[in-house]
């Protein structure tokens, strides 16, 4: 700041100085040949006065000396001391004795060492005393002599009032020129200094200097256009050269053939994204992609179409994974690389790598040809396969290589186990799209018992998968997969159409139970959720109260306002509401408090050990107490012994399930087990 203010302000002063110097040392000139000038004029005038007033009292004098006569003589010598000036006068006579004589003592002045150098201290005038009868005879003389300091002080008066006249009048018009020049020409020049700074260095075409109002003819309108003319040549100049650099830039850093990142440019990204997966605790993929026999391409369709071929590849390698998640090269010949960030999981991997070989296998029409073609991917992952880019990428090539060795259009991981579990993972899913339309899905139904009465109250439908290869498999399996593709969207649905229909045709047999149906978290994260379930209970004509919704704790922890404004709709309508495996997820009062709940279901790993382990015990003391204390009734799962029966009894538990009870039913199975307990019920009461 100082730098810039001595910068923009020095010629202003320093053009003030210049002024009232020149002003000053002018004036000051000027008015010491004034004051010379009045002095000399002041001396002039006290010798004439002098001899003006000698000339007055020369004819008295005389005649006093020439009669001898000291009475006249003192007349004319007193009447001279009127004037201020006179120091001494006395009338002589020839032999130079006075007639008579006065004196008074010189003026006090500070100023005299100054003023008896120039005036002197004092003037001294004689004249000789002559009758006027022509005989030329001296009778005696007349002297006078004056003090200067009178006319001195006169003088100093003017003198001093001429210097400050004149140095006042020299600030003045100092001023006043330093403020014309200033208006004409300081401040215009600081505004284009302003101006000259906003010009951007690298871009100085971009914002040009600015003419002061009122100069655009003059000298200065002439410079600031001709440097903006400058300028904008600098800036021509400078975009040309960027343009030149960009141009050797993009050669060196990305393919010529296809606009992608060239091996060396891919290899510093690839750095930079491995150091931010590190500091976001993230997975990253490398996907090296290796077009099938890419060399019968060339054969067959000529080395153009092989180019076109690769330019189509890359763009829609660009247009199906856009975003900042990837990064895509050309590492040369037909291979390429993908980048992909953020990944929770293999899996995403494994989606992302679907969706490039669905692009690859797409047929191209060139020039009126139509190719076809395949890939074959390698996947490395970070940071399980290797920690440096270099060592990742070759990672992916190797995997890439063996995998085109197996066969043409698939994807491979690096990791064998991880490749396996991956592929299983991928099937499971492939086969479990299509288990609901071939009927691979069926409900089973476990039984509620109220410990009170011991009567079966309801039942909670549970979904089971017979898959024709695999057998039945644990809905612990395949239940998160569905979650994680969405499909658990559909099949839930398909799993309250039954429920729901179940629930009528046991109602019209007698049998009124309310079915319990587990609520996925991605199902209540639907905005349509609240219709389809109110919709469902009106088509199959059963009332809201047969109907228990069970959702986990996790299930609403994502959008706990959304997920509570569901519940409370469906709660309002007269569906009760369950916290299923209550004490394993995040166990909160809070949750509870605003949650429309009326049942606590206690996880079953906590009954399994019931009276065997100290701390689950303790749990599920504390869970029973919790529900009673906040009204709500407690379900204990997974009930398999008469102790853990008994001992729930007597602690207050209301509610039931499990292998002690009956094991999941199928409908059929679930109507003769109710009879056949109701019964054994009956005969241990009689």
């Amino acid at each position: 700041m100082r730098k810039s203010f001595e910068v923009e302000n020095r010629l202003g002063y320093r053009i003030l100085r210049w002024i009232l110097a020149v002003a000053l040392i002018s004036g000051v000139i000027f008015s010491a040949i004034q004051v010379v000038l009045d002095a000399r004029r002041v001396s002039a005038d006290l010798d004439n006065e002098a001899m003006q007033t000698i000339a007055m009292v020369k004819d008295a004098a005389t005649q006093a000396v020439f009669s001898i006569d000291a009475d006249l003589a003192d007349q004319v010598v007193d009447g001279l001391f009127a004037r201020e000036a006179v120091h001494l006068a006395q009338i002589l006579h020839t032999n130079e004795e006075p007639l008579s004589s006065r004196k008074r003592p010189m003026a006090e002045s500070i100023f005299r060492p100054l003023t008896d150098a120039i005036f002197g201290v004092e003037r001294h005038y004689r004249t000789e005393l002559k009758r006027s009868n022509g005989s030329g005879l001296v009778y005696g003389y007349f002297d006078v002599h004056y003090d200067t300091v009178p006319a001195a002080h006169i003088w100093l008066g003017r003198a001093t009032a001429t210097f400050t006249s004149v140095v006042a009048t020299a600030v003045i018009l100092g001023m006043v020129l330093f403020f014309v020049f200033y208006i004409l020409l300081t401040r215009p020049l600081l505004r284009i200094v302003h101006s000259v700074k906003q010009v951007d260095p690298a871009h100085p075409d971009d914002r040009l200097i600015a003419t002061p109002a009122g100069h655009e003819k003059d000298e200065l309108g002439l410079w600031v256009g001709a440097t903006n003319t400058l300028l904008t040549a600098i800036g021509e100049s400078q975009k040309r050269h960027r343009e030149a650099e960009d141009r050797v830039s993009r050669l060196a850093r990305y393919d010529q053939l296809t606009g992608l990142l060239s091996r060396d440019s891919f290899m510093e990204l690839l750095k930079a994204d491995i150091e931010e997966s590190k500091r976001s605790h993230m997975l990253l993929s490398v996907t090296v992609c290796g077009i099938d026999d890419f060399k019968s391409i060339n054969d067959q369709c000529g080395f153009r179409s092989g180019d076109l071929t690769l330019q189509t590849v890359a763009d829609r390698l660009v247009n199906s994974l856009s975003g900042s998640r990837f990064t895509i090269a050309r590492l040369g010949g037909d291979q390429f690389v993908v980048v992909e960030k953020g990944l929770k999981d293999g899996f995403q991997a494994a989606d992302t790598a679907e969706a490039i070989l669905a692009g690859f296998s797409e047929a191209i029409n060139l020039e009126g040809q139509t190719v076809s073609m395949t890939a074959t991917l390698g996947i490395a992952l970070y940071p399980s396969d290797a920690n440096q880019p270099d060592r990742l990428l070759q990672s992916a090539e190797q995997t890439m290589m063996l995998a085109k060795q197996k066969g043409r259009d698939h994807f491979q991981f690096y990791v064998a186990s991880i490749d396996q579990e991956i592929r299983d993972r991928k099937q499971l899913e492939n086969d479990l799209s299509k288990a609901l339309s071939l009927n691979q899905l069926h409900l089973v139904y476990q039984p509620q018992i109220n410990l009170e009465t011991k009567r079966v109250i309801g039942a909670e439908a549970l979904l089971r998968w017979e898959h024709p290869v695999r057998g039945l498999v644990p809905p612990d399996y395949f239940i998160p997969v569905a979650e994680n593709n969405g499909s658990i969207v559909e099949i839930g649905q398909w799993v309250l159409e039954q429920a729901c229909l179940q629930a009528k045709l046991w109602a019209d047999k007698g049998l009124p139970l309310r079915i319990a149906v587990n609520l996925s978290a991605v199902q209540l994260r639907q905005s349509t959720i609240v219709d389809d379930i109110l919709g469902t209970l009106k088509r199959h004509d059963i009332p809201a109260g047969r109907l228990e919704l069970e959702v986990t704790e996790t299930s609403f922890m994502t959008n706990l306002s959304d997920a509570v404004a569901k519940l409370h709709t469906l709660n309002r309508a007269g569906i009760s509401l369950a916290v299923d495996d209550f004490g394993t997820g995040y166990s909160s009062l809070t949750y509870l408090k605003k949650m429309p709940v009326q049942h606590l279901k206690i996880d079953k790993q906590f009954i399994r050990d019931l009276l065997v382990n100290e701390e689950d015990t303790r749990i599920t003391n504390t869970i029973i107490d919790l529900g009673r204390s906040l009204n709500l009734t407690v379900v204990a799962e997974g009930v398999e012994t008469a102790e853990q029966e008994y001992y729930l009894t007597q602690r207050g538990c209301k509610l039931a399930q499990g292998y002690f009870f009956s094991k999941p039913l199928r409908p059929a199975d679930f109507e003769t087990f109710v009879q056949g307990f109701h019964e054994k019920i009956v005969e241990n009461n009689t």
